[in-house]
């Protein structure tokens, strides 16, 4: 049975709050989909997702991811900008320093014998993805790996013309905060436009 799931980094409180009420600023009245909320659908930054088979075990493998590279207790992450991704798509862009990859590459480790490849959506249009987001879609199924990756907080998803202007309109709506601070590792079940649906294993970063 093939299971939709991903790994990703969850701010710290305050940080979940701030994107909560960012989601709610940025929009006016549009509202972004899906909704974020910190008994629901958890802003999150995505270290990898994708479709896979029953072997994959989340306490066992976020043991092995955090545990196989040195991470700080916090993870700090200056913010770029609110940006328009195609389509539809309204990011948290973050800066993307070395250790991100490290992370990234620590999952991939752990993870890709366990990717239900047969489940790849070999027919996604892949006309607007950049020749490395090509590349790693149709190595892991998944857009943004290696060169590609593009560490965000999705704030959400509308009509491209709704997108473009909520984007485009961000600053008169909302003050960003400068930085965004993470502290656990999470596994969750992908619900609506990738959401963080549902924990299914949580660890705090710097435990032993």
């Amino acid at each position: 049975m093939t299971s939709w799931l991903g790994v990703a980094l969850l701010p710290s409180a305050d940080h979940m709050r701030s994107a909560i009420q960012l989601q709610e600023e940025i929009g006016g009245e549009h509202q972004l989909h899906p909704t974020l909320a910190a008994d629901g659908n958890l802003p999150h930054m995505t270290v990898f997702q994708g479709p896979f088979t029953a072997s994959f075990d989340p306490e066992t493998e976020l043991g092995k991811i955090g545990g196989s590279t040195t991470l700080p207790k916090e993870i700090r992450l200056a913010t770029v900008g609110i940006v328009y991704q195609p389509t539809g798509w309204v990011f948290l862009s973050l800066e993307k320093p070395p250790l991100l990859h490290g992370l990234q590459h620590a999952a991939l480790e752990a993870l890709e014998s366990h990717l239900d490849r047969e489940a790849f959506d070999t027919s996604k249009d892949t006309t607007h993805f950049s020749e490395s987001e090509r590349a790693s879609f149709a190595q892991y199924g998944y857009r943004y790996t290696g060169d590609a990756y593009a560490p965000h907080i999705t704030l959400g998803r509308a009509e491209e013309r709704i997108a473009q202007n909520v984007v485009r309109t961000a600053p008169e709506r909302t003050s960003v905060p400068s930085h965004w601070v993470f502290d656990r590792l999470s596994v969750y079940v992908m619900g609506e436009h990738g959401a963080h649906a549902q924990t299914l294993a949580e660890r705090a970063l710097d435990r032993t």
